[in-house]
């Protein structure tokens, strides 16, 4: 009974619309046939009479096709609704697509033939879709009306899923499902389409594709030099060979461009095969030896990611330059984006020739003189290297007639000795050394902003700087990380290179003809040498003393310099304490926490107990944390055996190859000691340090 009357609520229901206009029709004709009838009187009587017979007819007629056959029409279209519903259904069923339903809550409620055959389901079994494709959880559902697409790995295919929500209510005449008509539930429909053979053909084209690369010779004139005349040819072609026997092998093309410079053109499908092998070719070419005394090492730029090829080659460049920045003997490759490193396991190489100096050293006056102001920045908590820089570039704004500022904002205890002879000083302006707030107001488009000991630009002591100013100087020599000073019209990046009073010692000396420092002003330079050199003991070279003899012939006091840096007692002490807590981690690593509660700064303490801590046998790197301003600051420093530089840069730092450092927040001292031991055994166990 129930059944019959829900049939007969579909019938009306169905009867409405367009279909009850069209049954209805054979009235309004009647309507018409009557009104013609007594038009027909009008004319003739007769043929009115005659006429109404076969209106009456008309009438009989109609009302018998409108009230009696037209359930059996309805019957006939709900019958052909039925049979359509039917076929639908088993088109489904049969569809090729992989097609799945499934509730709220990820149970399948039903899938078609061929969703069965790929996860090998019985459909009358009501499986979870999480129990099929672990892949998908429940953030994969639309949560609104737009569909989402997921991609899967499924028995070694790929696929992307489709998933729809829809009404129950739209679907529940057309399949059979084990819910309620009156739900008001929500389902989720699924379209599994294979896509294996598709991610194939990408995978070819992209390893089809080709990347620009740039070869060059670190130290080829220093290599040259060191072995006689009559074999440097023969020492040219067995790296040439080795090159090109390397590139080769792996069907690349290479170029010589220049005597110490290659192109080289590869597969990107050969890149995660020299990724994996970490460069051999940078070891390979170490061993070419016919009696030189120096190892030739080689830099390797790549480029990749880019939407054209001459894009890749532009990208190959910037590695190239960013594997010279961090002292050449690595590989670089630039991945659109992204950044990749490896190598750089051995010292940079000293340059003997000047010429890179006297070229920045004119550059810098033409930027100098071209300007009203000249605002000098280091980085932030500055040292007495960043000071002594920083002085130097002072001098030189100076004697160019410049009015000049040095951004300082934190006075720290190692730094206060060296400002306070230049504060309060008659020989030198009031307002020397300025702070932030004050040179964000001097600042203007007519300013240069010289940046000195540091190339990244959330580390200098006020980046907002970095961001007004159009013109920008840097002076370096610290290794290039991927964060850099990008929009500098000048850039005198040197790893090699002491300290950056070595490097502006060098400048000032070609700034102009028989310059002359004030002594006050070579002693600044010369203490920046000897702090970073450790007395001249760490990452000293031939230029390092050459600098050191030009300050020393300005009048720089050695005696005077050694005093205005000894130790307060507490300094030693805690020094003292840090290196006497020291664990030996893995036999050849000395990590240690500095007390920070007795002394001012506890970051140049960490800095110098790491040094002490290389003074014992067997100890071939040393990591000395200091909590500091809700920071823990890391100081590592080696000989020669461990690149601390690749290790900083782990933790976020960066560096030199024996000195370097790293910044941590969000935990306490020995939260970050265990950080830096998980470092250090994942890269010894990865063969990286």
């Amino acid at each position: 009974m129930k059944q019959k009357q829900n049939q007969k609520q579909n019938n009306q229901k169905k009867i409405n619309g367009k279909l009850k206009i069209y049954l209805r029709w054979p009235m309004v004709f009647s309507a018409l046939t009557v009104l013609l009838n007594i038009f027909v009187f009008m004319v003739s009587f007769q043929a009115g009479v005659l006429m109404v017979g076969f209106t009456l007819l008309y009438l009989v007629m109609s009302g018998l096709l409108y009230w009696y056959r037209s359930k059996y029409v309805m019957t006939d279209l709900v019958t052909f609704a039925a049979d359509y519903a039917q076929i639908q259904k088993q088109l489904l069923s049969e569809m090729s697509v992989p097609y799945a339903m499934t509730d709220e809550n990820g149970r399948l409620l039903w899938m078609n033939q061929a969703f069965q055959r790929i996860t090998g389901k019985d459909g009358k079994l009501y499986h979870y879709l999480n129990s099929v494709f672990t892949e998908i959880t429940e953030e994969d559902f639309p949560k609104g009306e737009v569909e989402q697409i997921t991609h899967i790995q499924y028995k070694e295919k790929k696929y992307w899923i489709e998933i729809k929500k829809i009404r129950i209510t739209d679907v529940i005449r057309e399949i059979d499902l084990p819910l309620k008509q009156e739900s008001e539930t929500d389902l989720f429909v699924l379209y599994l389409h294979d896509e294996t053979e598709l991610i194939s053909y990408k995978n070819k084209i992209e390893e089809e594709r080709l990347i620009a690369g740039l070869i060059y010779l670190d130290n080829y004139e220093e290599a040259l030099e060191s072995i006689e005349e009559v074999r440097r040819s023969l020492l040219v072609a067995l790296i040439d060979r080795k090159i090109n026997k390397y590139v080769s092998n792996m069907g690349g093309i290479l170029k010589k461009i220049e005597k110490d410079k290659y192109f080289v053109v590869l597969k990107q499908k050969y890149l995660k095969e020299l990724e994996n092998t970490k460069f051999p070719l940078l070891e390979d070419v170490k061993t070419v030896n016919i009696g030189n005394e120096m190892s030739v090492t080689i830099s390797i730029g790549l480029g990749k990611g880019g939407e054209t090829y001459l894009q890749n080659y532009e990208y190959a460049r910037t590695a190239i330059d960013m594997a010279l920045g961090r002292g050449g003997d690595q590989a670089v490759i630039k991945d659109n984006g992204k950044i990749y490193y490896y190598g750089g396991k051995s010292q940079s190489v000293e340059k003997n020739t000047r010429v890179k100096a006297r070229v920045k050293a004119q550059a810098l006056r033409e930027l100098i003189e071209g300007k009203e102001h000249v605002m000098i920045m280091g980085h932030n908590m500055s040292d007495v290297d960043s000071i002594g820089a920083g002085i130097g570039i002072y001098r030189a704004a100076k004697i160019s007639g410049k009015k000049a500022h040095i951004v300082v904002n934190e006075i720290t205890s190692s730094v206060k000795p060296l400002m306070d002879r230049f504060r309060d000083n008659p020989e030198y302006e009031q307002d020397i050394f300025i702070n932030n707030e004050r040179a964000l107001e001097i600042i203007d488009p007519n300013t240069v902003l010289v940046v000195v000991d540091v190339n990244r630009p959330s580390y200098t002591e006020c980046p907002d700087l970095l961001q007004i100013s159009r013109h920008i100087v840097v002076l370096d020599h610290h290794r290039q990380t991927r964060e850099v000073i990008d929009n500098a019209v000048l850039s005198y990046v040197e790893p090699y290179a002491s300290s950056a009073c070595e490097m502006v010692a060098e400048v000032l000396q070609y700034y102009e003809d028989n310059l002359r420092l004030r002594q006050l002003d070579a002693e600044a330079l010369y203490a920046g040498i000897v702090i970073d050199t450790n007395n001249f003991m760490n990452k000293t070279g031939v230029r390092t003393f050459e600098a050191a003899a030009y300050l020393r012939r300005c009048g720089a006091d050695v005696t005077r310099v050694r005093k205005m840096f000894r130790d307060e007692m507490g300094d030693y002490k805690a020094r003292a304490a840090a290196v006497r807590d020291a664990e030996v981690f893995e036999g050849i690593f000395a990590i240690s926490i500095c007390p920070n509660d007795t002394v001012e700064s506890p970051t140049i303490i960490g800095a110098q107990a790491a040094n002490e801590l290389l003074n014992i046998r067997g100890i071939k790197a040393s990591f000395v944390l200091t909590e500091f301003h809700s920071k823990i600051y890391i100081s590592a420093r080696s000989i020669d055996e461990v690149n601390v530089q690749v290790i900083m840069e782990r933790l976020g730092g960066g560096g030199h190859m024996t000195i370097a450092g790293a910044q941590l927040t969000g935990m306490d001292a020995k939260e970050a000691k265990e950080k830096v031991k998980e470092v250090l055994q994942s890269m010894t166990e990865g063969g990286e340090i």
